[in-house]
């Protein structure tokens, strides 16, 4: 029998919230995070789309100026967030030999890497700083984390765009099943709200052009939904193993039951339209954590809310789930938050454990006309309650390249 492996702590910094409690407080309140960027460059540049989700607490209010100057943007989300997640957990003492990191980006250190070519090309080689490489390598916020919290089980980076965050979920529980570590920090981080990837997913109409009225850009599922709005920050969860929690009287907030990883392998950026990927990972995830789908009353959508990737997410739903998909009740939190890459699924999973343990489901907002072809139940307005008893919720996530992650969130 595999081990079973739960959650027993939970960080976040977010563009609604730069901890938890926040976070969640206004992902049932229905908070916007897009406002108009305000930096310099945006008029310099002359960019297309002017706003964007920024994280509401910089990470310069949590981390020291030293830590500040020796970590990327991306990695300092990671560890503001992963100290968090470690202070909820209670851990005090274990074995250190027992404790891994499986930390992901979807893109990295952009903001270093970009920083030091403009430094290369207007003042030469010896101005680039020394410790730039440790900064760019997209391994740098789960070797912080490591280093920080003295994981010594291994130290791991799924990066596979927007599933990434989702991605190092399914490392941590196969890292406790397997017996190679007792608990594990696992999460993922971004930072890429910088000129080049606003106009690079800009110039591929990703993203959403409502430049004066960034609070209503997010609309997943809206027959108005024009593309995503860029969010950067990162989520934590610390995943343990069941007889390691219940010996030292932990809080657990729910079970990871189970996940899954497909692979399209059909297009670099388009979704399969038929959602035969994403069909195959939501099976698998509930295959996995022996999950009937009749148990699953509650789903954090991945819902960029671009024109062409919502509706194959709600072509695998039905596929997986037959006529219980009328059933479930639909989060879309992207519409808040916009879509922080590889941090969005281990943020969305955050806000999936709270869900289960609080029996809420978040507010999508932004939703004014439904696509009649995506006719999912979708939370909109305020919370929705969730039933009582054994539940069971799903986080979706989709990325570039085809990557498919789903994790299956089981109460307690």
């Amino acid at each position: 029998m595999a081990r079973k492996v739960v959650i027993t702590g939970l960080g976040a910094t977010t563009p609604i919230g730069g901890d938890v409690p926040t976070l969640w407080g206004n992902a049932l309140k229905g908070v916007s995070g897009a406002r108009t960027l305000t930096e310099d460059w945006v008029e310099e540049f002359n960019l297309p789309v002017t706003f964007a989700a920024q994280a509401s607490t910089p990470a310069s209010e949590v981390l020291s100026r030293v830590e500040m100057k020796r970590m990327d943007p991306s990695t300092q989300f990671a560890v503001v967030a992963s100290r968090e997640a470690w202070k909820d957990s209670g851990i005090e003492e274990m074995d250190h030999d027992r404790l891994a990191v499986a930390f992901a980006t979807g893109i990295g250190g952009v903001w270093t890497l970009l920083d030091a070519w403009d430094t290369l090309r207007e003042k030469g080689p010896r101005r680039v700083l020394p410790m730039t490489v440790p900064m760019l390598m997209p391994n740098g916020p789960a070797a912080a984390v490591s280093m920080d919290l003295g994981a010594r089980a291994g130290a791991h980076t799924p990066v596979s765009a927007c599933a990434s965050g989702t991605e190092a979920l399914n490392v941590g529980l196969e890292l406790i099943r397997s017996g190679k570590a007792d608990v594990v920090m696992c999460g993922g981080a971004e930072a890429a709200i910088h000129p080049m990837p606003i106009a690079a997913f800009a110039a591929m109409q990703a993203l959403s052009r409502r430049n004066d009225e960034p609070e209503r850009a997010s609309r997943p599922y809206d027959t108005a939904r024009d593309g995503f709005v860029m969010g950067e920050g990162a989520g934590a969860l610390v995943l343990e193993a069941e007889e390691h929690a219940l010996a030292r009287g932990a809080r657990i907030y729910a079970e990871l039951a189970g996940t899954s990883v497909t692979a399209d392998a059909y297009h670099i950026t388009a979704p399969d339209p038929e959602g035969l990927g994403a069909t195959r990972a939501l099976k698998g995830a509930m295959f996995d954590g022996r999950i009937q789908p009749e148990d699953v009353v509650h789903i954090n959508a991945h819902a960029t809310s671009t024109p062409v990737g919502d509706k194959p997410e709600y072509t695998a739903l039905r596929a997986a789930f037959g006529k219980h998909v009328d059933n479930l009740a639909v989060s879309a939190t992207k519409s808040q938050m916009g879509h922080l890459l590889g941090a969005s699924g281990a943020v969305e999973s955050v806000l999936t454990v709270m869900a289960v343990y609080e029996r809420r489901a978040p507010v999508t907002i932004n939703l004014e006309n439904q696509d009649p072809d995506i006719p999912l139940d979708v939370v909109t307005g305020s919370p929705r309650d969730l039933p009582q008893g054994p539940i069971v919720a799903l986080n979706n996530s989709f990325g570039f390249g085809g990557h498919n992650a789903v994790v299956a969130v089981r109460s307690i």
